[in-house]
């Protein structure tokens, strides 16, 4: 019997599609694609993905999100997640880069199981480097929650607002770095990973085991050196291959 994770149901509708590509390995694997190039002030996108039991996937997106200058209202994302028993979920949305001025308010609810296994990961970048580019105001809000049989496990909000350089520069902030992410894992290996994760991470960052989660802060200096860390990480967290999608 074939065991291969397949579509059941797909509906897209707006700038937001999805492609699927064909992989050798059978495995699956979905991007995700804003055909309009990027947020501004008062766009929405939603979409919402349900892994049946047993299933297996990828998600990702075709390229970095670009969240441009808000001249009125903020951008808004939101992802739903929903991982059946016995399901494995792969969620590695490639960066979301904020220029200056750039407003979103973005949210990730995911609802799993006890059986279910997943890895998430959310990157952010203030700004390219390489293009001169300093974001000295902007809005960032964004909120994670995430349930295991219907039990919150994990909720975080992240909130920079206004003066973004200054939030960014401050010691309790982001100690100077302009490129940031979190990445938290559900598996029976999480333990084991530990303290591979903290050899990779170095200077980078930290991981901490909650309550059977693996929960992984890192910030670098710029977005380069953040995939840099970012790719040996999710080849080691991740039970299938990074999407091509995500190569240097």
């Amino acid at each position: 019997m074939d065991s291969r994770t397949r579509l059941r149901t797909l509906h897209q509708s707006g700038c937001l599609k999805f492609r699927f590509p064909r992989h050798a390995d059978g495995r699956a694997e979905a991007i995700a694609i804003n055909t309009s190039g990027g947020l501004t002030g008062g766009d929405r996108l939603s979409y919402g993905v349900d892994l049946g039991t047993n299933a297996s996937a990828t998600l990702t997106t075709q390229a970095c999100e670009r969240i441009y200058r808000a001249h009125s209202g903020d951008a808004s994302l939101e992802t739903t997640l929903r991982i059946g028993s016995h399901a494995s979920l792969n969620y590695l949305p490639q960066e979301t880069i904020l220029f200056n001025g750039g407003r979103l308010k973005r949210s990730l609810e995911v609802n799993a199981e006890d059986t279910s296994r997943f890895l998430l990961l959310e990157p952010v970048i203030l700004g390219r480097e390489m293009m001169g580019e300093r974001v000295e105001v902007g809005l960032l809000r964004d909120r994670w929650r995430v349930r295991i049989a219907g039990r919150l496990v994990f909720a975080d909000d992240l909130a920079l607002d206004g003066r973004m350089a200054d939030l960014a520069a401050a010691r309790a902030g982001l100690g100077g770095m302009r490129a940031f992410a979190t990445i938290l894992m559900k598996a029976e290996t999480t333990e084991a990973q530990l303290e591979t994760v903290r050899v990779i991470l170095g200077e980078s960052g930290g991981a901490s085991l909650i309550a059977g989660l693996l929960v992984i802060r890192l910030a670098e200096k710029s977005g380069f050196a953040l995939r840099k860390q970012l790719l040996p990480l999710l080849e080691t967290l991740g039970e299938a291959p990074l999407p091509l999608v995500w190569s240097l």
